[in-house]
């Protein structure tokens, strides 16, 4: 049984090594698997907690008090009165129980309930402001996979053209047409271009490795990556960023924040109950009473930081609309920059597929020509690199302008 299990687990990893990886599934496993994420369950139990707090303002409030108390006489009376009342003591001892109950509080308990709304909302907003940045760090790593992958089939089509020449070089030299140093200079070519691949797989390794650790899976050298399609039509450029959805929850907290002050100059009624109890003092007091009745406060303390408090929040108002057109114009900047880079490299693609197919000729005619005896073999090596320059070129330009369009989607959260 345990040698199956193992085999389950084996064969698991091997699927999951070869399984193919899409940029979008990459997104959602990484932001499902980012620590970060378990901020939202922190800031929504957060919010809770606060709104039953307020809540709780209209529950009556309970208070207990008790004390001793010692004190001189508090009236002079011939001894023949103080004997008639039973005499009079000069402490006291007292237990109370009050009990108040909000009629109406001027909109302070719904106040606080819009400010805690409001903070978890800001609070929110930055977590995923926050989140936003993991795509941006997977794109690099999913990108960097691509291209290194593109720079390795290159190598590796390299490899076989050198393989083919060190094939003719030999033929040549068995006919008296070349030496073996010509045969060396290949050999030379074929060791770097295996150097090559074996740095180009140990990068990938890498590259994977920290790819798969944000996503929380792991993933083996037979992972495969899908190539982005992008679609045909034009970008829709309408600004959808986490931001500002952020700028809008600031501004919706300052107007909470001016609830509250307004709620502070309104008057507030309530009713309230108290009992009493109390030691003797004189036989013609009782020893307990009750006491109910309705209040009316009305602080008007508040109205002295109005103003400022007022102007304060008019401020940071204006530092919120500051920020947020300073964010839309670095946004429209980059959006200006990522549209010439993406024509740029349009265009170089184009001439990319012309550079490849004349190298290509001119490799073939420097074959022939060595075959003939009438060019050297380090000038065929030349021309063989010079190809694989140039494809290598033409994939890099490709795996760039998916990146800078999918940077430009980002830009705009699309």
């Amino acid at each position: 049984m345990k040698r199956i299990g193992l085999l389950l687990v084996l064969m698991g990893w091997a699927c999951l090594a070869k399984a193919q990886l899409t940029l979008e599934a990459c997104y959602a496993q990484a932001e499902a698997n980012y620590p970060l994420i378990k901020q939202y369950g922190l800031v929504e139990q957060s919010r809770e907690f606060n709104l039953s707090n307020a809540s709780k303002g209209y529950l009556p409030q309970i208070g207990v008090s008790a004390g001793a108390y010692a004190f001189t006489d508090i009236m002079d009376m011939p001894a023949q009165l103080q004997q008639m009342a039973g005499g009079m003591e000069n402490h006291v001892l007292t237990a109370s129980v009050t009990v108040n109950q909000s009629i109406y509080d001027g909109g302070a308990i719904a106040a606080r309930r819009g400010l805690a709304k409001a903070e978890a909302e800001v609070e929110k907003g930055q977590v995923e402001v926050s989140m936003y940045d993991v795509r941006q760090r997977i794109d690099q790593l999913y990108f960097g996979v691509l291209s290194i992958e593109e720079q390795l089939k290159q190598t590796l089509l390299l490899e076989d053209d050198l393989k083919l020449s060190l094939q003719t070089v030999e033929g040549l030299m068995r006919g008296g047409l070349a030496n073996q140093s010509d045969v060396d200079a290949v050999r030379v070519e074929q060791i770097k271009a295996n150097q090559r691949v074996g740095s180009l797989r140990t990068l990938k390794r890498t590259y994977l490795l920290m790819l798969g650790t944000f996503i929380g899976q792991k993933l083996g050298e037979e992972t495969t990556l899908t190539k982005p399609v992008t679609s045909g039509s034009g970008l829709d450029r309408s600004n959808y960023r986490p931001e500002l959805n952020l700028y809008s929850a600031q501004s919706q907290l300052l107007d909470a924040q001016k609830k509250m002050l307004d709620a502070q100059l309104r008057p507030k009624v309530g009713a309230f109950a108290t009992g009493m109890l109390h030691s003797k003092v004189t036989d013609f007091v009782n020893n307990g009473l009750l006491l109910g009745g309705v209040s009316l406060s009305w602080n008007l303390g508040a109205l002295y930081t109005r103003k400022t408090d007022l102007q304060k929040l008019e401020l940071q108002r204006r530092q919120i609309g500051v920020t947020r057109e300073t964010f839309l114009f670095n946004t429209q900047l980059q959006s200006e920059s990522s549209d010439g880079v993406i024509q740029d490299l349009k265009t170089q693609l184009a001439q990319d597929a012309e550079i490849v197919a004349l190298r290509e000729g001119i490799r073939d005619r420097a074959q022939l020509r060595v075959e003939n005896g009438i060019e050297t073999v380090n000038e065929m090596l030349r021309e063989i690199n010079a190809v694989s320059e140039a494809r290598q070129t033409q994939a890099l330009h490709e795996i760039q302008l998916l990146q800078e369009i999918y940077r430009l989607k980002h830009l705009y959260n699309n």
